[in-house]
């Protein structure tokens, strides 16, 4: 499972497990510092034995397949755009991921401004002048290209550690 060998993910849902059956005191939640201890330890050995850029690359990629996981898997084909934002809205800020804000969408369906406020990467980090939020971009990547069929670049613009107190982000469809 997770030791073998392989030159593509493999991930699949059932790799979560029974929350439930595994933590029937302790339950599905826990704090947000555990949440960026183990992402930002991660990213930090990512860099320092990969550089900077492997690492992004590494973790767009790992959002982009966490994106379409959770479309698959939390919210499920939607037959319009304004259902899925819905969802999607509705999702992550039960699951306590963000509170999701979409700014523009163009008129063809084809690129969008998005907001997210209260960010689980980042929202309350220290002012860096950076924006840090690449498993963000992977992620609404991933749900874009779910939920259209199409492949979407994602990029960060604005950020919590930049000085804004929202993450936005822009999305173009390549495909």
């Amino acid at each position: 499972m997770f030791k073998e060998e392989r030159s593509k993910p493999t991930f699949s849902w059932d790799l979560l497990g029974d929350v439930e059956l595994g933590r029937p005191n302790l339950g599905r939640t826990t704090d947000v510092a555990v949440y960026r201890l183990m992402q930002f330890t991660l990213r930090d050995i990512l860099i320092s034995k990969h550089g900077v850029q492997s690492a992004d690359e590494i973790f767009y990629e790992a959002g982009l397949l966490a994106g379409k996981q959770f479309y698959i898997n939390v919210i499920r084909a939607k037959e319009d755009f304004n259902s899925f934002v819905a969802d999607l809205q509705m999702a992550l800020k039960t699951l306590n991921i963000g509170i999701l804000r979409v700014e523009s969408f163009s008129t063809d369906g084809k690129s969008l401004t998005l907001t997210v406020a209260e960010d689980l990467d980042c929202s309350g980090l220290p002012l860096c002048e950076e924006q840090i939020c690449t498993y963000d971009e992977g992620f609404i990547a991933g749900l874009l290209s779910e939920h259209t069929g199409h492949s979407w670049a994602v990029k960060e613009v604005d950020c919590w550690c930049s000085g804004d107190r929202v993450c936005r982000f822009k999305a173009n469809q390549i495909d």
